[in-house]
């Protein structure tokens, strides 16, 4: 690497979808997969819900952030996103850490799909009980 730009990384994960966070002091243009995060996701909201870590820093405006995310859907993306940049913020100044844990930013959701069981319709739906 010639160049000595600081950047700091982080992997987020959320259901089936996992983020690779690159953070670079900059303005705070957010890029995921090489698209404007407004472009790439569906819904303003998702958008914010993964600015989350940046709001309760005050950091928006500090840094550039590139994002690769593979797999899952747009929620589970943007979660896993979030994941990644409260972790490379953390690695950028561990004093993150105390408001970053207070908003619960740092705490992986380990909520995936139950698998679907034999004999039921889904992971837990039976089939329709008949009397007669």
């Amino acid at each position: 690497m010639a160049s000595s730009k600081v950047i700091y990384r982080g992997t987020g994960r959320r259901k089936t979808s996992v983020a690779q966070v690159i953070l670079t002091p900059g303005t705070g243009s957010i890029i995921v997969n090489g698209v404007a995060a407004l472009e790439f996701f569906p819904y303003p909201t998702l958008v914010q819900d993964m600015e989350q870590p940046l709001v309760a820093t005050s950091t928006s405006k500090d840094f550039d952030i590139t994002v690769v995310v593979k797999g899952g859907g747009f929620t589970g993306q943007a979660g896993a996103a979030r994941l990644g940049i409260a972790r490379a913020l953390i690695e950028a100044s561990e004093d993150y850490r105390k408001q970053l844990r207070a908003h619960g930013l740092l705490t992986r959701d380990a909520r995936i799909k139950e698998r679907k069981k034999y004999g039921l319709r889904g992971a837990r739906r039976a089939p329709q009980y008949s009397k007669r």
